[in-house]
């Protein structure tokens, strides 16, 4: 039995303002994501949404430069005990515990009016049906408890040092792999056997492609904000970089080759990433679109980082034009048929899709 019992009116049925809190979050941070919540339709947009938010929670919690790591470290298990059926610990204990973290400012801060909304949140997860807390639950709990890994592995450097490209694919799945497994989990509630085994084999791959495009992306910010080091230090140490030295000038043009590297790494999750997305059943308010746009844009991406790898280590990182952002959702907003995918992959990755 759950140890948070629903909030609203109505067992099992968030209430309205809570959900429009919820959405209206989403839209402060995640551009990518609140695109794709607002090309689903109700039930699924709402499990989604909800599902992503509670993750969002630790996840700023992880990036807070700010918080000493053994801090963070209490903070993100003490989260996870929240979010334990079987545990007393209450989501007000937690945000007592986090608010001497959060900023003066945070009115202003989307990410951590997230922290601070933190009891709201989690009160219209408890308000959801059974079979979304059953389907969510495990893949954020398991976040939750990997970003805590992570954090205490990495204690002594103050940030993130990722040394190996297998480690960096163990971090890419806690942070996004078990998002994968949420998104995932609420779709296949009404997949057949052989659908739903396709979609768990490459629902992996789909996830990782999205971060790992993260990662070659924003390496000074990662950086420079957050003291986390993604690019693997055995590649970096390939090139004859010190991880701590990736954005000095002097080491530009032998970063921007890890940073191509890290891309063509990315890209190896291309064909599995497609093969998820052309197994996506429509029930419940799940359309494929939502989940192809995120795709399409990390191909896109891609294609940039190609074209200007260097661009990685500004504070401006590389991103595809809102034109094109906004073209690819114009063209694709009425939906999509599985047999375009490919197509549509294609001409991304060769040209900016409002140019086609």
């Amino acid at each position: 039995m759950d140890s948070h019992p629903p909030t609203s009116a109505t067992a099992d049925t968030p209430s309205e303002a809570n959900l429009e809190w919820c959405h209206q979050a989403v839209q402060g941070v995640s551009r990518t994501f609140a695109i794709t919540i607002d090309l689903l339709d109700a039930p699924m947009a709402d499990a989604i949404c909800v599902g992503y938010l509670l993750c969002r929670v630790a996840d700023t919690i992880e990036d807070a430069g700010h918080i000493p790591p053994a801090e963070q470290t209490r903070l993100l298990y003490q989260y996870d005990a929240v979010l334990d059926p079987t545990d007393s610990t209450t989501i007000d204990e937690f945000r007592e515990d986090v608010d001497e973290w959060i900023p003066d400012d945070d009115g202003d801060d989307a990410d951590w009016s997230v922290v601070a909304h933190a009891p709201r949140i989690v009160a219209t997860f408890d308000a959801c049906s059974p079979s979304v807390r059953n389907a969510v639950r495990p893949p954020v709990r398991e976040l939750v408890g990997g970003m805590a890994m992570f954090v205490e592995r990495h204690a002594d450097e103050g940030g993130l040092r990722i040394e190996t490209r297998a480690e960096l694919e163990e971090y890419c799945y806690y942070v996004a792999g078990t998002v994968g497994e949420l998104i995932t989990n609420l779709v296949c509630r009404d997949a057949d056997s052989a659908q739903a085994n396709r979609l768990r084999e490459t629902s992996e791959s789909f996830a990782l492609l999205l971060q790992l495009v993260n990662v070659t992306k924003d390496v000074y910010v990662d950086y420079q904000d957050e003291n986390n080091v993604y690019l693997p230090e055995t590649w970096l140490e390939d090139a004859d970089v010190p991880q701590d030295d990736l954005c000095d000038p002097e080491h530009s043009d032998d970063v921007a080759a890890v940073v191509e590297r890290t891309a063509d790494h990315a890209h190896s999750f291309t064909d599995d990433a497609q093969t998820y997305l052309e197994s996506m059943p429509r029930e419940r308010g799940n359309r494929l679109v939502a989940w192809t746009i995120p795709y399409l844009l990390a191909v896109g991406t891609l294609r940039e980082v190609r074209k200007r790898p260097e661009d990685a280590l500004r504070r401006a990182g590389i991103k595809v034009s809102r034109e094109e952002v906004h073209a690819l959702i114009s063209s694709l907003s009425g939906g999509v048929e599985r047999d375009a995918l490919g197509d549509l992959r294609r001409t991304i990755s060769e040209r900016p899709f409002h140019l086609s």
